[in-house]
């Protein structure tokens, strides 16, 4: 149906704001409710949202794949000193696979979520971009989905001011942290889950003596300064030793790289970004990223070798890189080096 749209669905104000103009722009809408974890709770407030909207509601129950491939995922790469990003791989693999599946079985021509973003054409290729509201802009998470679903996706969202709609929903709650953790630090979470990797070990400085201990190397992060347990001040972690059970220090000046490299890509077009002047990265959806063009993109085995202008700060293994040209998603990876 040319005007049918099934839209991911969870009843927060995001999700009904996109459910609302989607239909006040003559679409039908059907919401779609994805059960990763089992949260009777919001399932049912989902299903009664869309209720009180007149739309038609499903569930479906994906509890099983979105453990094995984002949740398994999100605590082995803690466990071996990495730094994931779960909602990057959970989009592409879970969230968009499974509308654009409901979409095709009842056939809907379009996809549509609450995420902030928009969806330009360019040289006959889709790609994600950047959406007005900057403070809630989404496309940093969004890299990894593919032109079988952009050329799907409507952006009901693109042009919402999220301080704009909040006043009409005093007392709704609002989707925050990874969906997964249900109220819990990851710190709990991964205690609970997976109790071996409060193992603790050394902190060691950057010439390898000794300075302090861990609770588990599972627990920190690249660039994190609070809660070291260390006989010296003013450092931070530089570095992860997973195989040693080791966490590294040092200064802080020790956290800027001007070269990364990526693997694990979705490029759209690889011309573009390997030929243009004007491209930018992004290292974190929110915090310091790196200001300025980069300098040079090349090749590098399966990925790509990133040479900076301006450094990045305190990049980590497993995390994702953007590559923007101006407010279009040129393409992502996840760092797998620096130096």
């Amino acid at each position: 149906m040319a005007n049918r749209v099934v839209l991911g669905f969870s009843g927060g104000m995001d999700s009904v704001t996109a459910a609302q103009l989607l239909r006040n722009n003559g679409y039908d809408v059907m919401a779609l409710t994805l059960d990763t974890v089992g949260d009777k709770f919001v399932i049912e407030a989902a299903r009664q949202r869309a209720i009180q909207l007149g739309i038609p509601f499903e569930v479906l129950d994906v509890r099983m794949e979105f453990t094995s491939r984002i949740i398994d995922y999100f605590s082995n790469s803690y466990a071996g000193g990495r730094t994931p990003a779960p909602c990057t791989l959970c989009n592409p693999l879970i969230k968009w696979n499974y509308l654009l599946q409901r979409a095709d079985a009842i056939g809907a021509d379009y996809v549509a979520t609450g995420h902030y973003f928009r969806v330009e054409r360019y040289n006959n290729r889709y790609y994600v971009a950047k959406a007005a509201d900057a403070v809630k802009d989404q496309s940093y998470y969004l890299w990894g989905l593919g032109q079988n679903v952009l050329s799907r996706v409507l952006t009901p969202m693109s042009d919402v001011i999220k301080s704009d709609i909040k006043q009409n929903f005093s007392g709704s709650r609002e989707s925050m942290g990874l969906c997964f953790l249900q109220g819990r630090s990851y710190r709990e979470f991964l205690s609970e889950r997976t109790p071996d990797v409060a193992r603790k070990g050394d902190i060691v400085d950057l010439n390898g003596r000794i300075v302090g201990r861990h609770d588990g190397v599972a627990f920190y992060t690249i660039g994190q300064k609070r809660g070291l347990d260390v006989e010296i001040s003013g450092v931070a972690v530089v570095g992860i030793n997973a195989e040693r059970n080791e966490l590294i220090v040092g200064p802080q000046e020790q956290l800027f790289y001007a070269i990364l490299e990526v693997d694990n890509c979705n490029i759209v077009d690889e011309h573009e970004l390997l030929s243009a002047n004007d491209i930018s990265v992004v290292v974190r959806g929110v915090g310091r990223n790196p200001q300025g063009f980069v300098r040079r993109i090349e090749r590098s085995g399966s990925g790509y070798k990133i040479h900076l202008s301006d450094p990045a700060w305190a990049p980590a293994v497993g995390q994702p890189l953007v590559f923007y040209r101006q407010n279009r998603v040129v393409g992502g990876g996840i760092v797998e080096a620096y130096g």
